[in-house]
């Protein structure tokens, strides 16, 4: 019988390239039909067919509180009612920038835009005319947004210049991006030493999340920010996916290193888009009007998108909300873990706050190369299907992290573990 999911997506591929808005919603990597959802609440997702998942996407990371929370809801009516975007300054906005200050010390002063994409792009741009050089660098794996000079392919070797890794990229905007590997502290000091000095900034996920979940070595982010400091190289986290995500400061409050600039996204939207970026005032003077770096956008301080991404700041600031967070996302780890363990398949799992990941490996990558080499993609495909015929929605991808809700129960957890030991016994 044809699912309504099924005919949706064969309407959908006829006007949509691929049949989605977003390549990896199209189920390439894993095969099948993916999901057309009409509804979530709480922990909750329903499809176009009316059956319900336990969501572990959570709109791959915006929704920390859960899908429709009553708070977030209320607070979009209210302020749509007033009209959904004015082109014009509003007070939301500064009580936006007052938090993120709060709550991110390092980010001095704040630039509201509408994804990670523009923030992450924005930033650069401001680093590049803040420091007057043009190379930046990046790691291999990380991604941050599809700014053309981010479409790098990522390189294996010492000084790898990067080539375009999509079409409608010239090379000679690629050129400019240098790709290094994750992790890896010797890399990381021999450019420097050889061209330190023509380093505009360094961009890194402080935690990845776009090849899966992986942890920073602390030796790495402490080398990486005193190269930076010493060459007077502009050092930007991108914590769209971390940020509010792994701790109530983001990743640089886990690991105690200061960026110079920091991208914000997901979280701080509560799911409707907003993006952020923000850092030292000496750098972020350098933006119009005030300098020469020229950033806009008309949706941008969208006060509907604020009003949902307030609330949702807010509500995360209660005590113990991140206590609760990281001890149920470590639950659902351990309890994988030891399944698999039982019916002796390979696999590993972590967790940093909300965020997870899932390996199909002996132990935990480091870096692109190790979770390449290492990850038995066809076990997760084989284990994805099974998770999704049982009603637990997992990103589709064996190279995407995964995130836990505030709204997730012990009942979610203990039937989410139950599923995939059925799973797990179907590839032992």
């Amino acid at each position: 019988m044809t699912t309504t999911n099924q005919t949706l997506f064969e309407k959908s591929q006829q006007l949509i390239p691929g049949g989605v808005n977003s390549p990896v919603r199209a189920f390439r990597s894993v095969g099948g039909t993916p999901v057309f959802f009409k509804k979530g609440l709480g922990s909750k997702l329903w499809d176009v067919d009316g059956k319900e998942y336990i969501d572990y996407i959570n709109s791959w990371g915006p929704m920390i509180l859960g899908h429709a929370h009553p708070e977030v809801v209320a607070a979009v009516q209210a302020a749509a009612a007033n009209s959904l975007s004015f082109g014009a300054p509003t007070g939301l906005e500064l009580e936006m920038a007052e938090l993120i200050n709060k709550l991110v010390p390092s980010m001095e002063q704040v630039r509201l835009n509408s994804s990670g994409t523009e923030a992450t792009m924005s930033a650069i741009r401001t680093a590049r005319g803040f420091t007057g050089r043009d190379k930046i660098i990046k790691f291999e794996g990380c991604y941050h947004g599809h700014s053309d000079g981010l479409l790098v392919k990522a390189g294996s070797g010492l000084l790898t210049f990067g080539e375009p890794d999509s079409g409608g990229v010239p090379a000679s905007v690629a050129a400019h991006t240098l790709t290094l590997e994750y992790n890896n502290t010797q890399q990381l000091e021999e450019i420097f030493r050889q061209m330190g000095d023509e380093i505009a900034c360094v961009i890194i996920e402080p935690v990845v999340g776009n090849m899966n979940l992986i942890v920073p070595h602390m030796e790495f982010l402490q080398t990486l920010r005193a190269l930076c400091t010493k060459h007077g190289t502009v050092l930007i986290f991108d914590e769209v996916m971390t940020g509010f995500r792994v701790a109530l400061g983001g990743a640089q409050s886990l690991y105690n290193i200061q960026p110079d600039m920091t991208t914000l996204g997901k979280v701080i939207g509560g799911g409707l888009p907003v993006g952020a970026f923000g850092g030292r005032k000496d750098i972020m003077q350098c933006l119009a009007p005030v300098g020469k770096v020229y950033q806009a956008g008309t949706l941008s301080g969208n006060p509907v998108a604020v009003s949902a991404g307030l609330t949702t700041l807010k509500l995360i600031q209660a005590a113990g909300f991140y206590d609760k967070l990281t001890a149920q996302t470590k639950k659902l780890m351990d309890g994988l873990v030891e399944a698999a363990k039982q019916v002796g398949v390979t696999f590993s799992a972590q967790s940093v706050g909300g965020m997870f990941g899932l390996y199909f490996s002996q132990t935990c990558p480091s870096s692109y190369a190790e979770i390449m080499r290492d990850n038995n993609k066809a076990h997760f495909n084989q284990f994805f299907h099974s998770m999704l015929d049982s009603g637990i929605y997992l990103g589709p991808s064996a190279f995407e992290a995964g995130f836990v809700s505030a709204a997730h129960t012990d009942g979610d957890i203990a039937y989410t573990i139950e599923a995939a030991r059925k799973a797990f016994a179907m590839l032992a």
